[in-house]
């Protein structure tokens, strides 16, 4: 019986295996072990939090690929993918965080069974969830197979979005506008911040439209005053101030895929250089959403943004962007393009990025970012709509 709880169709997924299974063959990879779990959810469906233990599916060139992972979660795996029963394997529950046991030993076990430890295999090196452990036991049980790094082999397939994968990122932006609506209606001095983070989850759950809300792979990160000098710092228990701003990075989750929108609010009257750093910000996006058409690369995006903010005497030395899309925790990003001056990748229609051209100082935080669609006709498309301005309350 089809599973009725795939978020896409049976063609898709084939079309998506197609085209993970042609990069194999460029790149002489014949097994693929696929464990950033983004990349197992968008080749055959499989949604559960259980990324913590290892887990992957494995795609050769011609047989339907595998799951493997935990006995408990094997039942998750029947539940949310496509694939046969008898494509679903799991490893005995002693293997899991066994110091004495490592469950790679298994999966190779299961290698040598299909034949395939005589083949070139190809691991996602640079992820969170491959371990140097997992590489040590690959390389000791079949060491006579070479090993390839093939982190970007099913990331890159990911990067031009599907029409259906589009639609989520738009019902994840309906949310992501509920969520930016509620903060500016409830922020207030003497509101502690785990209640206003509070009130974000919930809008963040709720959903919108009809659509209810997933968890996001960040939490929301909503640091004020000096802490907000900081990018990546969340929340505490103190009361929100008088004269200090406040930048929300956050995202509407819908089916795993995300829409990143960050503001900034001020509780008082901004400082001129905080102002003055807006007016850079909103002209440079401007300017870097003018070249953010197919044929163009992301470093010309960057370059033109950048170009504001020289003109404005405004520094910035980060990136001022990333793709985006399908996710599982710690980060909403798909780790291939970046709008940074110098990336050479050519932007293609349906690509998704988050343009994030933040400002940090020693003082204080600015955050205007979007999320946009490259689309072929000629702007691009600004999925979520939030009034850029910083708001300002007394």
């Amino acid at each position: 019986m089809p599973n009725t709880r795939l978020p896409f169709t049976l063609p898709e997924y084939y079309e998506r295996l197609e085209a993970v299974r042609r990069s194999m063959q460029t790149q002489g990879i014949d097994v693929l072990i696929v464990t950033n779990p983004s990349n197992m959810h968008w080749l055959t469906g499989y949604d559960g939090w259980s990324f913590y233990v290892h887990q992957a599916v494995i795609v050769s060139l011609t047989d339907e690929p595998l799951w493997w992972g935990r006995p408990m979660d094997a039942v998750g795996a029947e539940k949310t993918t496509w694939l046969a029963t008898e494509s679903i394997y799991f490893y005995p529950d002693d293997f899991v965080q066994n110091p004495d046991k490592h469950a790679y030993v298994h999966l190779c076990g299961v290698l040598k069974d299909k034949g395939w430890d005589q083949r070139r295999i190809g691991v996602e090196m640079d992820n969170y969830y491959f371990t140097a452990g997992c590489l040590e036991t690959l390389r000791a049980e079949i060491p006579y197979v070479a090993v390839a790094d093939a982190t970007s082999v099913v990331t890159w397939q990911r990067s031009v979005k599907s029409e259906a994968e589009i639609e989520y990122m738009r019902r994840a932006a309906r949310i992501v506008e509920a969520m930016h609506a509620r903060i500016r209606e409830v922020t207030r001095p003497g509101l502690r911040k785990n209640e206003l983070v509070a009130e974000i989850y919930h809008a963040s759950l709720v959903g919108a439209d009809g659509y209810g809300g997933d968890y996001s792979a960040i939490v929301p990160l909503t640091p004020s005053g000096r802490d907000a000098a900081a990018a990546h710092l969340t929340w505490d228990d103190r009361e929100m101030v008088k004269g200090e701003g406040t930048f929300f990075e956050i995202a509407g989750c819908y089916k795993r895929y995300h829409c990143p929108i960050s503001r900034t609010g001020y509780l008082g009257k901004p400082p001129k250089d905080m102002l003055r750093a807006q007016e850079a910000v909103l002209e440079g996006m401007e300017a870097g959403m003018a070249v953010a058409k197919p044929g163009y690369t992301c470093g010309e995006i960057a370059d033109a943004f950048f170009g504001v903010l020289k003109k404005y005497g405004v520094e910035k030395t980060s990136r001022t962007g990333y793709s985006v899309g399908l996710s599982y925790p710690p980060d909403w990003g798909e780790h291939t393009m970046s709008i940074r001056p110098g990336d050479p990748s050519i932007l293609r229609a349906n690509m998704v990025f988050h343009f994030m051209p933040a400002i940090w100082t020693p003082e204080w935080g600015l955050e205007i970012t979007e999320t946009m669609r490259i689309t072929d006709e000629g702007g691009p498309e600004c999925l979520a709509n939030v009034p850029r301005e910083m708001f300002v309350k007394n």
